[in-house]
């Protein structure tokens, strides 16, 4: 099912991870907990075709709280009051950077619609239980699904590496244009997210390679 949910340009350059997606959903199924996000929306963030991929923004694990986890990184259903503070704190380094009157909502979707992969290294956790899936392999597949995007996209690529264990992948990205800063958590966002610019410098490093700026309003 993960494997037949992404976009056919991904399969068809990671063919290998069949395996590695069956596997995973087998030991989902085994394990017998309430994981999030629902099964149909786990692999949401591949329903975009890699050749439309600008910009990638890495984060580590689905929000474990019920109803927040939707698919794609960081972000939330437009219904999700009060939001999370690191997506709050995105938000507000958003308006700083691009503008206050920039259109900000913890819904997403429109920049995935626009090229932005937001992509979480696992992409399970329990319900009520933050990393519960650190362990199960999900590194294996994304791990994969960066070098992929390293090599196809290239230059035309801007990853967006917040924290240290995102940037953790930047030897997996050598061949992108990096930009990174401090987490967006509260624990850090002070310490070097604030002010980081990170939406202003992707689209000039985009623009600078001949890609469109992507419009970051949500």
């Amino acid at each position: 099912m993960f494997f037949e949910q992404m976009h056919p340009s991904w399969q068809a350059a990671m063919p290998d991870a069949k395996a590695i997606l069956d596997a995973l959903e087998l030991k989902l199924e085994e394990r017998g907990t309430h994981f999030l996000p629902p099964k149909e929306l786990v692999m949401r963030a591949f329903e975009t075709p890699l050749d439309e991929i600008r910009v990638v923004i890495i984060g580590q694990d689905p929000y474990p709280t019920v109803g927040h986890a939707v698919g794609l990184s960081f972000a939330v259903s437009a219904q999700t009051k009060p939001l999370p503070r690191s997506l709050n704190n995105i938000l507000r380094e958003l308006g700083d950077d691009l503008g206050k009157n920039i259109e900000r909502n913890g819904d997403l979707t429109k920049w995935a619609q626009r090229g932005v992969f937001l992509l979480n290294r696992h992409l399970t956790t329990d319900a009520a239980d933050a990393g519960a899936h650190t362990d199960l392999g999900w590194g294996a597949f994304t791990d994969m699904a960066i070098r992929v995007l390293n090599r196809k996209r290239g230059r035309s690529l801007v990853a967006i590496l917040w924290g240290n264990q995102a940037q953790q992948l930047a030897p997996a990205l050598c061949d992108a244009q990096v930009i990174s800063s401090a987490h967006p958590s509260p624990l850090s966002a002070r310490r070097g997210f604030f002010g980081s610019k990170p939406f202003s410098k992707a689209n000039a490093a985009l623009v600078a390679v001949g890609e469109t700026a992507i419009d970051w309003s949500c």
